[in-house]
């Protein structure tokens, strides 16, 4: 979404102050954006298979690799899964294995074993162990926000295990073999004063939020205000502008229908013209309604869950001037949803679509101060977007809030 030129940077930004840093998997190692079959004559020419995905972060950054594995079926056979992930791509790094859902000491000396044929270490392993939960939802774990007590208690018992069986000073020493990065840490182009508040929505409903979107707003000049949908009464006092991320407002609509008053601030201050981003869930909640309890009311659609994820990577082209974006700029964006806005004509006037999506066609809402899209931006590569959103906000400093 920022590019790879960003992605050290990035890293770096986060990274300062510390003595290592963990670069956090998501899917398969080599599951990202992917690509397109293409003759063997233009294979130079295309762009890698792995492209976004973990290992191609851990090249960019020239990290070495720790390899989680699922032993709780298999013990010699774990050395065949490492072999294919050691082999698939030469460049990768594999500085040793981790085996989780180990049965018994025995079993992780068998799996060891099986790995000195490949002169790859075992780090350490796991054992299978209740206490240690992470429950799933609909789009990946449960978020700590929602379940923090036991979030605690579950970060404590893996600790316990990872300290009992797994060489820690090893990991320790293979992050210490990743060179120093040779480009300065990313920090947005610019330090504006302060000239406008922008109210942040959070809580369990709103839980997902790109820090490096926050920091350059705040660096544009924007007062971030946080304000939770499911449970105040009220916006924070003189919002020129909302940012509504992503999160899990189906989950907690019921609760964001209730908050009657709050929604309707929302409406009056999108009425009135002030900006207003909203991703994924920031869109099912400025909707008339998720799964048939009224929302805000705000976009000219009808919310509601499927069965069917909708996940990726888009190529986007800003459809028209909201949210700080201008008509025909690109962005590289991120789907990930089940849920779905179907339009309801007749409802809160007319609005443009927010995106042209390559391959797809027309995608979000764009209407009077209001971008709402399913498709998660990344503002640190595109500074100006979140400069411009700000002035936007700071030009209706008049507008009422409460």
């Amino acid at each position: 979404m920022s590019g790879p030129d960003l992605i050290a940077p990035l890293a770096r930004r986060r990274g300062e102050g510390c003595d290592a840093m963990v670069v956090e998997g998501v899917m398969g190692l080599f599951d990202g954006a992917g690509s397109k079959r293409v003759p063997a004559e233009a294979a130079a020419d295309a762009a890698p298979a792995d492209a976004a995905s973990t290992a191609h972060v851990a090249h960019l950054l020239d990290a070495p690799v720790v390899l989680v594995v699922d032993a709780s079926a298999a013990s010699t056979s774990v050395a065949a899964t490492v072999h294919g992930f050691a082999t698939f791509d030469p460049r990768l790094r594999l500085a040793g294995v981790v085996a989780n859902g180990v049965g018994s000491p025995r079993h992780a000396e068998l799996i060891a074993g099986a790995l000195q044929r490949l002169a790859v270490p075992l780090l350490g392993w796991l054992p299978r162990d209740a206490g240690v939960t992470a429950p799933g939802r609909h789009l990946g774990l449960v978020p700590a926000v929602e379940r923090a007590p036991a979030a605690r208690e579950g970060v404590a018992a893996l600790g316990r295990a990872v300290a009992a069986h797994v060489d820690v000073d090893a990991v320790l020493a293979a992050a210490a073999t990743a060179p120093a990065w040779p480009a300065p840490a990313w920090s947005p182009p610019f330090a504006r004063a302060a000239r406008a508040r922008v109210g942040v929505a959070t809580g369990p409903a709103f839980s997902f939020a790109y820090p490096d979107d926050l920091d350059v707003l705040a660096a544009a000049g924007a007062e971030l205000a946080w304000f939770d949908p499911t449970a105040d009464a009220a916006l924070p006092a003189g919002c020129d502008g909302l940012v509504l991320s992503g999160g899990f407002p189906e989950v907690y609509a019921s609760s964001l229908s209730a908050n009657a008053g709050l929604r309707g601030q929302i409406a009056a201050l999108a009425g009135a013209g002030a900006p207003v981003r909203a991703e994924c869930g920031g869109l099912a909640y400025l909707a008339a309604s998720l799964d048939g309890q009224p929302m805000c009311g705000v976009l000219p659609a009808r919310a509601r869950m499927t069965d069917s994820l909708t996940l990726g990577y888009r190529r986007a082209v800003a459809a028209d001037d909201a949210g700080g974006w201008r008509a025909g700029e690109v962005a590289v964006g991120h789907e990930f949803h089940y849920s779905v806005a179907e339009s309801a004509p007749g409802r809160c006037g007319d609005a443009a679509a927010a995106w042209r999506v390559d391959g797809r066609g027309p995608e979000g809402f764009s209407l009077a101060g209001v971008h709402a899209s399913y498709v998660h931006a990344h503002w640190a590569a595109h500074p100006h977007v979140a400069d411009r959103f700000v002035a936007d906000c700071a030009a209706t400093r008049e507008a009422p809030c409460a």
